[in-house]
């Protein structure tokens, strides 16, 4: 940047001027930081102010501005100037929306928040993206059932070229065997005819999409915009350039070897719900055992599903699946009996008519357990309505309705059953695991062995070449790891993104849009990547993490602990970060020990400064001050809620955004401690199986950090109670006053800080 000339424009608006003197804010920007401009304004966010800003820019007065006024979160399309960096001071949701009007301690707080902008201003730049070279804007699909299909054809016809990869000699997956599908156009009452002929015929004569059959992925690096493929088919390997990778490999069904105690074994007219599909596609349904017409079917729900030793969870879509087979085996004989024996029937949405209309069509829904199934046929079920245990006697057919396993590994073998894919998935398979996380110290995984036209069993469907191993992360349970509230196709590999039942368990119909929203997520990395911009959920940022490498001790930190993958190391075990992969979460920043890594706009020097700027009280002032570092994503919009709900707390508190508490250096900690602060709180989201952590582990990187913490505090002789750890969720704003003041009484009982003017 050229010399700077920061403007400070301050906003008297939204109760503002009426809660604090403006005239002592501009003091503070004039008088004690000899800002060059400063200006008062009864609206900034209207046509009048904001045509005040341009001004002043296009005139060359200013070229970096601080505008106090509302939270940064808001009003950020009218406060956003070409070629002007933009710092927000929120005066509004954390001053006077939650403070007392007029008071002394609310006025202080305003010109703290106006000191810390104007400190941030002259610590930080305008970020310069990386860009270099060419960027890819093709779409690669791994995978040719119809969710993968789908995919393909979103990504046509949003105009970017497509590679499809499938592993088996033809496209439609198991789709292809279906004779109908289960209703996804209204009116939902009736099972409808399968169209994948359509679809396949459709990708395959799109001129956009280039279809590779009986091939698969060997080995994939760099980044969104430069990944490198290399695929394998019978024709030997060939290599590929692809912008972003959709990831629609699809289910296997559970292996129904395991269901003895439900019947599978004892007699050939004991099928799974897969088995009965392909019995229906052919025709007239027969049963195995001597080909003739069944006259009573029973089907048996969560077979295999919702049960510790099996399957622990729910595959959602087995209850329509057994309504739609119901029907088919109704409509081929009507005279033809048909039992769904369910525990908890689950037909949420529209799939409801389709349970009406089975009901409607004679199908007989009971609820109660299957106690057995004998060799017979006779199924006994313990009927959860009469309380008795009753007998199913005289079928013909007895379906097992099996749960989906996600093909998040190469199928052929159940990655779970396999020494060498367990060993490999023992990094991420838990994004909450303790740090260190095993897998991740030492030597960097050598590349897996792949035999092109062999892979071994439980081998990566990707073959990822990251520090952190070739799979994508996944859950205990076998799906994609995502965030399922915010992010629902992100995995933690950027511009890799999951759809279909690999990532949870759905129907085609739901197949289908989960293909159109990937999609939309690969087109909106390839796009970004090539502007040298982030997606999600910093979405449009163009800050990346710069290591400086004199002072870089090679430790591995960055590389260990980075949530995404994005950083590897050269052949002299520096840290080597891939830009277009980075979330720009700063974990890196926080992990590094020698502080040698940050960001143009996000540094430690630059939060050290800010909290430096703050004016603490002396201990003869007998006031408190607090520092609460609050995660940009759930704790600051809390705070933002609990001001428009004019919820009130302690005004001794001020608070700084951080990107993600695992971007938090000791050094803010011990810098805070060091100027006087009281107590400091770490804001962040919660932890936990449904984890809220927008990158995945910050709040649980901070929870292990806050060991060392204590350790410090008691070294210097200080209560470990004045730094504490709060967890918030974006929902909760109404605990954010109780949690900040219930912290206060603490920091009240055990008395002001010893280090005030050391």
């Amino acid at each position: 940047m050229s010399e700077r000339k920061t403007g400070v424009y301050l906003c008297s608006g939204c109760g503002i001027g009426e809660a604090v003197a403006m005239d002592e804010l501009e003091t503070v920007a004039v008088k004690e930081f000899k800002a060059p401009h400063c200006a008062q304004h009864a609206m900034l966010c209207g046509e009048e102010g904001v045509e005040t800003i341009r001004a002043d820019l296009a005139e060359g007065k200013v070229n970096q501005l601080v505008i106090g006024a509302c939270s940064p979160r808001v009003m950020t399309d009218r406060f956003q100037f070409d070629n002007a960096q933009v710092i927000r001071a929120n005066l509004r949701e954390l001053v006077s929306w939650s403070h007392a009007p007029g008071d002394e301690d609310t006025q202080a707080a305003a010109a703290d928040y106006v000191r810390m902008a104007i400190t941030q201003a002259s610590k930080t730049t305008a970020p310069e993206p990386w860009i270099e070279g060419e960027y890819s804007q093709r779409i690669m699909v791994v995978g040719g059932g119809s969710t993968g299909l789908m995919a393909a054809r979103e990504a046509a016809e949003a105009g970017h070229e497509v590679l499809l990869v499938e592993r088996s000699d033809r496209l439609g997956g198991h789709a292809r065997g279906y004779a109908k599908v289960i209703p996804h156009r209204p009116p939902y009452r009736d099972p409808q005819p399968n169209d994948i002929e359509a679809l396949i015929a459709a990708v395959e004569n799109d001129p956009l999409i280039t279809v590779k059959t009986n091939c698969h992925v060997t080995k994939t690096s760099g980044m969104p915009g430069k990944f490198q493929v290399e695929l394998a088919n019978g024709a030997g390997p060939s290599n590929e350039t692809v912008g972003a990778i959709v990831v629609a490999t699809g289910w296997r069904p559970y292996d129904p070897s395991k269901l003895g105690h439900l019947g599978y074994g004892v007699s050939p007219d004991v099928v799974t719900n897969v088995e009965l599909e392909k019995i229906l596609a052919a025709g007239q349904p027969k049963r195995p055992s001597n080909g003739q017409a069944p006259k009573a079917v029973a089907f048996i729900q969560c077979a295999g599903s919702r049960d510790p030793d099996h399957l622990p969870y729910c595959s959602s879509v087995c209850c329509a699946s057994s309504i739609k087979q119901a029907l088919q085996l109704v409509e081929a004989d009507p005279e033809c009996s048909t039992y769904i024996v369910y525990d908890e029937l689950r037909t949420p949405g529209v799939a409801e008519e389709f349970y009406r209309s089975a009901q409607a069509k004679g199908v007989i829904f009971l609820k109660g357990k299957v106690k057995s199934v004998g060799a017979n046929l006779t199924v006994v079920v313990d009927d959860a309505l009469i309380g008795e245990e009753v007998p199913l006697e005289g079928l013909d057919m007895v379906v097992l309705a099996t749960g989906m396993v996600p093909n998040t590994t190469i199928p052929d073998l159940p990655y779970e059953n396999s020494e060498y894919a367990a060993a490999q998935l023992q990094a991420d398979i838990n994004p909450l695991s303790p740090i260190p996380v095993a897998g991740y110290q030492g030597e960097a995984p050598a590349p897996l062995p792949r035999p092109a036209d062999n892979p071994p069993p439980g081998a990566p469907i990707l073959n990822l070449q990251y520090r952190q191993g070739p799979h994508i992360p996944m859950l205990a349970d076998g799906f994609s790891d995502s965030h399922y509230i915010c992010f629902p196709y992100e995995t933690r590999r950027t511009g890799i993104y999951t759809c279909g039942p690999v990532r949870r368990p759905m129907d085609m119909g739901e197949a289908a849009e989960d293909a159109a929203g990937a999609v939309m997520k690969a087109v909106q990395v390839v796009r970004n990547a090539a502007k040298g911009a982030s997606v999600h959920p910093r979405s449009g940022d163009l800050s990346f993490p710069r290591i400086g490498y004199n002072t870089c001790t090679k430790c591995r930190r960055c590389t260990v602990e980075c949530p995404f993958g994005a950083i590897d190391e050269d052949e002299k075990e520096y840290p080597v970060v891939n830009p277009t992969r980075c979330r720009r979460c700063g974990t890196c920043m926080g992990a590094c020990p020698v502080r040698t890594i940050s960001f143009d706009n996000y540094s430690v020097e630059m939060i050290s400064s800010m909290i430096k700027a703050v004016e603490v009280p002396d201990e003869f002032e007998e006031k408190p001050r607090v520092l609460i570092l609050a995660c940009e994503n759930d704790a600051y919009p809390a705070l933002d809620m609990a001001g428009i709900n004019r919820h009130t707390y302690s005004p001794h508190v001020r608070v700084i955004p951080v990107r993600c508490l695992g971007s938090v250096s000791l050094v803010w900690i011990s810098t805070a401690l060091e100027s006087g602060y009281d107590g400091i709180v770490l804001m962040g989201c919660k932890p936990g199986d449904d984890y809220q952590c927008h990158f995945v582990k910050g709040s649980a990187m901070a929870k292990e950090r806050m060991g060392k913490i204590a350790d410090t505090l008691k070294s210097m002789a200080l209560e470990t109670e004045r730094v504490a750890q709060m967890e918030v969720s974006i929902a909760e704003s109404h605990k954010i006053g109780p949690m900040i003041d219930d912290y206060m009484a603490t920091i009240d009982r055990i008395g002001l800080s010893p280090l005030k003017g050391f």
